[in-house]
């Protein structure tokens, strides 16, 4: 499907602290956009502004942030914006039997409801230009569910359901809504995601408990098997071009080689064979 082009080539991109979404803010400015970029820390804002860039603070867990991020996007850009690029979030680790109500909650307040808030505050701009696009960052394990990242598996499949859904939705308006499913990539992900599961899980009583120790520890110091296979964020930013600027924007835009062997199992493979591959893959994990 063509869509029309960005008119006004501005652009508010989600956790900007680091990798991918400090990467597409710098790809995009050296392209010609407008970037917003946000965050959430005084000190990555500073960050942010010290590079040149006119940062917004933003906790899409809290609905008053996003109107406040918004409404000074819009003052910033005389009430236009092209696109919005939701790239904020944060994988919880864990057996789901481990995991509190608390936990399952933050997790799915961050990857989608703040997320999708944040949409949908910027639609009625989008819809009025008579342009828009949205770019959300998913993950191959929105189409594979990755066993002890289950929580953070069902926030990305609820993603891609959401998008599925709007994409069709928002399509009369002219409006274009993309996934980028990344694989590995070289950002701060894991260590994020082993300091979570830390301050979240109650590892001493867990019967996994022992293996959520080495787990942490490989997340933090390499080890992981998906290591060989990383990508610099650059290599996703670049997708994220194309999603922008391309007049017939892809559906989904696949980063990294476990990415697309990823979504060709979810596709082809029977459920009882990747559930073996799984388990193999788990026992090799954790023992």
């Amino acid at each position: 499907m063509s869509f029309p082009t960005v008119g006004n080539k501005s652009v508010l991109v989600t956790g900007c602290s680091s990798g991918i979404g400090l990467a597409t803010a710098e790809m995009l400015r050296s392209r010609g956009w407008k970037v917003f970029p946000t965050a959430r820390k005084v000190d990555d804002l500073d960050a942010l502004k010290l590079a040149g860039f006119d940062a917004i603070k933003l906790d899409v867990t809290s609905s008053q942030s996003i109107a406040t991020a918004v409404d000074r996007v819009l003052v910033k850009n005389s009430g236009h914006l092209g696109a919005v690029v939701n790239n904020a979030g944060f994988g919880m680790p864990g057996a789901i039997q481990d995991l509190s109500r608390d936990a399952m909650r933050h997790q799915f307040e961050v990857n989608v409801f703040g997320l999708q808030e944040l949409t949908n505050t910027l639609i009625p701009t989008f819809q009025k230009q008579g342009y828009g696009r949205i770019i959300n960052i998913s993950s191959v394990v929105g189409r594979l569910s990755l066993p002890f990242m289950g929580i953070y598996s069902a926030s990305k499949f609820a993603l891609e359901a959401i998008s599925d859904a709007q994409r069709v939705e928002l399509s009369p308006d002219q409006i274009a809504v993309s996934l980028i499913e990344p694989g590995p990539i070289s950002t701060r992900f894991s260590t994020n995601c082993a300091e979570e599961g830390e301050g979240q899980l109650d590892v001493d009583s867990s019967q996994f408990g022992a293996a959520y120790k080495k787990y942490f520890a490989k997340r933090r110091n390499g080890g992981m098997a998906e290591d060989r296979w990383r990508l610099p964020p650059e290599a996703v930013a670049e997708k994220i071009v194309h999603a922008l600027e391309s007049r017939r924007p892809k559906i989904r835009y696949k980063v990294t080689v476990p990415a697309h062997l990823g979504a060709l199992a979810a596709r082809f493979i029977p459920a009882g064979l990747i559930d073996r591959q799984m388990i193999s893959h788990v026992k090799k994990r954790f023992g």
